[in-house]
């Protein structure tokens, strides 16, 4: 068995979650590389591509909503849509790099290499020389999903499959297993060991507030009503992502509030969870699930409209996080929230109910399994 991992740079969770993926194959001294999807597709294309999403995501949230209410229709009627085009333009080059470098296993975090391989498997009738696997990131189905051909489908939540059979997709290839996320985030340090570690102040509340990688929302208004409601041996932690302009604001608007500390890119967001009380960020699939298997009170902010609206949904009907429709609304109920010490514990207590931490290692026992009945059978 050799592995590939394909995602694309549209989103860090799609990354994060086969990178979940790809510890478990290489703890197991399975061969496994990762690659970005649209490395090949033009230059050009690629880059367009992801300026499209960072755009209609950040900039233009209505047109990502309209685009994803407009995707949930073409695929309801069955016909291929653009996407699915769009990704079959790259197909056979993604198809030679995959024989050429003799991957037998594709595991697919993302929508569009999975497009591309269902375009590519058709053509060149490679299975079962070939075995495709989709990973959902997020608690719904997304638009597009059942114009795909995996041999398995990984999903986030079993309360999912009716809503993935209802699109199209057959019931025996939806495998429940939860989102994959690294050991990283079930391996915590205790919360002392952690702020020292990262040389946090040891008294007070530590609030978490992660913008995602591309600072979406209202986070200026989220944390001037934060600081407001602070206690003052509490502080606030930014994990402000790539948006640069966001960071430079809010460092200037607190340079002299040494309770505010906005930080750059970081790959200890493992241990910063560990340390704090308390989690505001937007409810992606990968980073929600994240937070729930370390374990941290959670405060949802405003999603991104489309499949976050069903992440905050899911989260929300399980009592696995609260959310609210303005900034103050949000941080009244998540400073009450960590102001009752049983109320955050019966939520942990939930989260580790509803969530599997493991799945990241069941997707690669799952497919070894699979891998090992098909040798049989051969």
């Amino acid at each position: 068995m050799k592995v590939l991992i394909l995602s694309t740079g549209t989103g860090e969770g799609h990354n994060s979650a086969g990178k979940a993926v790809l510890e478990q194959f290489r703890k197991r001294g399975i061969p496994c590389d990762m690659a970005d999807a649209l490395e090949f597709a033009s230059e050009r294309a690629a880059s367009c591509g992801k300026r499209i999403y960072v755009w209609s995501t950040v900039k233009a949230t209505r047109v990502f909503k309209g685009a994803y209410k407009a995707g949930r229709a073409i695929t309801s009627s069955r016909r291929k849509s653009p996407v699915y085009y769009a990704n079959a333009l790259y197909a056979e080059k993604l198809y030679r790099y995959i024989v050429d470098n003799c991957y037998d296993t594709i595991v697919m975090p993302h929508l569009f290499p999975a497009e591309a391989l269902t375009y590519m498997l058709r053509k060149h009738e490679c299975r079962p020389n070939i075995q495709t696997y989709f990973v959902g990131t997020d608690y719904t189905c997304i638009p597009f999903t059942e114009e795909t051909e995996a041999d398995y489908y990984f999903i986030a939540h079993e309360e999912l499959m009716e809503e993935y059979v209802k699109k199209g997709v057959a019931p025996e290839k939806l495998v429940p297993t939860g989102i994959p996320v690294s050991d990283r985030f079930r391996n915590l340090p205790s919360r002392e060991e952690a702020r020292k570690a990262l040389g946090m102040n040891l008294e007070g509340h530590c609030i978490l507030v992660m913008t995602g990688s591309m600072g979406y929302g209202k986070i200026e208004n989220l944390v001037r009503t934060l600081v407001f409601r602070m206690g003052e041996k509490d502080y606030v932690y930014i994990l402000g992502g790539s948006n640069e302009k966001l960071k430079h604001r809010l460092r200037e608007a607190y340079r002299e509030d040494l309770r505010v500390q906005v930080l750059d890119y970081t790959d200890k967001t493992a241990e910063y969870l560990a340390a704090s009380d308390l989690l505001f960020t937007k409810p992606g699939g990968l980073t929600s699930t994240e937070a729930a298997v370390a374990g941290i009170p959670l405060a949802h902010t405003r999603p991104i409209p489309g499949c976050e609206d069903c992440n905050q949904a899911f989260y929300n009907a399980h009592g696995i996080s609260v959310s609210a429709d303005s900034e103050e609304r949000l941080v009244e109920a998540a400073m009450e929230l960590l102001a009752r010490p049983e109320a955050c514990r019966k939520m942990i207590e939930r989260q580790h109910q509803v969530i599997n931490g493991n799945a990241a290692k069941d997707i690669c026992d799952f497919i070894l399994r699979h891998g090992s009945e098909d040798e049989v059978a051969g």
